[in-house]
């Protein structure tokens, strides 16, 4: 293979981006092309490269970037069946949301940064996934943090944006620096920053702190793809455009984490310890985050909550030795996550709202947007796990793992000794998925439900607009509810599609998507199938008939996720106060602190600071006011002075 295939690949974005900064005041027509083009052809390139490379085959390159005088840092390149999925993914999902935006922010004066951001977005993704040295990694992975900053913070006239943007750069930095000190950690007991080197150590026995590393690490992972207890910074993140939340959840920033685990996987694998704390981070994950999305009325933050339940299954699934079935999911949940939030984004953009309270009241809104019901539909039968879509398979292949290693027989696929795993692990994996799976199917459903009620409720808003109060999204165009999208909004949802309805069969082919992770068996057994299927099914129901049930009471269109959740609802629907917990533990005192130094400076130090310069004054003042020019003045001074001292001594003694 030609490595410079693969090289232009983060290369093409990046300069993209580059060339929309430099022109997009002076040259906004060129901006469109120069979004679309450069995403479009590494993507094309990123495919090339994985069919040149095929099945079953690596690709390392690397030349010495700089001396450090320890472990020197690598230009590395680093290519596997791994890589090539996920880069054809970032690279798909990054195309529709550059093409997709054209139409979306049509009239955002600001279209030209956002762009360019979106495209140095994907560059960096592209550099964590190709990257064969952990420096360069962190590169990426810190450029990606950048960029969602200004990103969710793109309506920064709004203070939610500022707010969400702020809380999303400071929550990731905060799981970065144990992250940055693991990396540190990791190279000091390889004597290496290149991955296949640590990799190489691992299995060796030659890292000395596998728990501390794999922990520190795990920060910086929970960070990242907002696992529990740093998850809340993505449900926030909604305030940023539609689209940028399709390409944070789909394939970039919350599938770094994921990625890094599964590529590290051998050191994790040295540390029962480490695996059982990720199980447990992982179930609460799941099963939190899936009854929050069962109370919430934004559905951006109902799609929100989704992509943190579906990064515990991934999570999970590595907590279970097994990262054939993580990246399967990873790669499935991408494909249909993204379909889901640009579905999403074409029906805020008709309703003018983002509330499903509100939708449900728009009469005919399902008959003026079909093509975002038919795949939001799609999406959504994905998300919840039914045969044959691809959210079926890659979510069975989790619960198969979880099986194995809750019977002893973890699916390490030889990255380590399946006795590697904790029982523990498997079981706290393989209960908390069977419970997310209902919840799942729940959500999904009410979603659904409200989004597209048979009946608008009687007493809609006039001229079937959002019901007064309704939340409205700043980012929407100028485009009267009714009108039917744009093009550049439509085709992106079936491209989308195809992966959604088709990718999870090839699992099914020992000859290509297993082979090409590993020789990994991603064909879930029939009990397993059966029982998730059925636990997805049970899911539909509940959900259903506890909908005719509050429907029928209210006599219009109810949410039964109060009926659902019971005394939960309010807990779940302020995302179990966990924000509010962090307030009270870490931003109150440190305001509290803020303050106390802020006084201490103005009362204590200023002061002082002040009493000196004042003192100094008034000794000037004295000095200049006893210097008149007049011998006499002096003289009797002096006299005064001697005859004070003379006092001082005869009192003395």
């Amino acid at each position: 293979m030609n490595i410079a295939v693969p090289a232009l690949v983060p290369a093409l974005p990046a300069l993209g981006a580059a060339a929309i900064f430099a022109t997009g005041r002076r040259a906004p027509g060129w901006t469109r092309p120069l979004a679309i083009l450069p995403v479009l052809a590494a993507a094309v390139l990123a495919l090339t490269a994985a069919l040149q490379l095929g099945t079953g085959r690596t690709l390392n390159a690397a030349t010495l970037l700089t001396p450090t005088g320890g472990p020197n840092i690598y230009l590395a390149l680093h290519l596997d069946g791994y890589t090539s999925l996920i880069t054809v993914l970032v690279g798909l999902v990054a195309t529709c949301v550059q093409i997709y935006s054209t139409a979306y922010l049509k009239a955002d004066p600001r279209y030209p940064s956002y762009a360019a951001l979106v495209s140095l977005f994907t560059a960096a993704m592209f550099l964590v996934v190709y990257s064969g040295d952990l420096v360069v990694l962190l590169v990426g992975w810190e450029v990606m943090g950048i960029c969602s900053y200004f990103l969710i913070g793109h309506h920064w006239e709004t203070s939610d944006a500022r707010a969400a943007s702020l809380k999303a750069f400071l929550v990731t930095k905060l799981g970065d620096v144990p992250f940055l000190f693991g990396i540190f950690l990791l190279a000091g007991d390889a004597h290496t920053f290149q991955i296949s080197g640590v990799l190489d150590a691992a299995a060796h026995g030659q890292l000395h702190h596998p728990t501390l590393i794999a922990l520190l690490l795990l920060a910086g992972v929970a960070g990242k793809s907002a696992q529990f207890p740093l998850h809340t910074w993505l449900p926030d993140a909604m305030a940023g455009p539609t689209p940028v939340s399709a390409l944070i959840h789909a394939a970039t920033m919350v599938a770094a984490g994921i990625y890094l685990v599964a590529r590290l996987l051998p050191v994790f694998l040295l540390s029962g310890a480490a695996l059982v704390v990720l199980a447990v981070l992982a179930a609460v994950t799941m099963i939190g985050s899936a009854l929050c999305a069962l109370a919430q009325d934004d559905i951006k933050r109902v799609l929100a909550y989704s992509t943190v339940g579906q990064l515990g299954y991934m999570a999970g699934a590595l907590a279970c030795g097994d990262r054939e079935a993580a990246v399967f999911h990873l790669v499935s949940h991408g494909a249909f996550k993204a379909l889901l939030f640009l579905s999403a984004g074409v029906l805020i953009h008709a309703a003018h709202t983002n509330s499903l309270t509100a939708m449900s009241r728009i009469p005919g809104l399902r008959h003026r947007v079909p093509d975002a019901r038919w795949t939001l539909g799609i999406g959504l039968v994905a998300l919840v796990g039914l045969p044959p879509f691809s959210g079926f398979f890659s979510k069975e292949a989790v619960f198969t793992a979880a099986e194995h290693a809750a019977d002893g027989n973890a699916l390490t696929n030889g990255v380590g000794p399946a006795s590697a795993v904790p029982h523990a692990a498997g079981w706290i994996v393989l209960i908390a998925a069977g419970l997310t799976a209902v919840l799942t199917a729940a959500y999904a459903t009410r979603l659904w439900l409200l989004a597209f009620p048979a009946k608008a409720v009687a007493a809609a808003a006039p001229n079937g607009g959002p019901e007064a109060g309704a939340p409205y999204s700043p980012e929407l165009d100028e485009v009267a509810p009714g009108h039917a999208e744009p093009a550049a909004m439509r085709w992106p949802l079936w491209v989308l599609a195809i992966p959604t309805i088709g990718f999870g069969v090839t699992g099914l082919s020992p000859q290509w998507l297993p082979e090409l992770l590993d020789g990994g068996s991603l064909r879930p057994s029939l009990p397993t199938a059966v029982v998730g299927t059925g636990l997805a099914v049970a899911g539909v129901l509940i959900c259903w008939a506890a909908w005719r049930t509050v429907t029928t009471r209210a006599k219009g269109v109810a949410d039964p996720g109060r009926a659902l959740l019971g005394p939960l609802y309010r807990s779940a629907q302020h995302g179990f106060f966990v924000d509010r917990l962090y307030s009270a533990v870490f931003v109150r005192p440190t305001v509290a602190a803020a303050e106390l130094v802020k006084f201490l400076d103005r009362e204590v130090v200023e002061t002082y600071v002040q009493g000196s310069g004042g003192t100094a004054k008034l000794l000037g003042w004295v000095v200049r006011r006893s210097q008149t020019g007049n011998a006499q003045t002096y003289l009797s001074a002096l006299l005064a002075g001697v005859v004070l001292i003379a006092v001082f001594v005869a009192v003395g003694t």
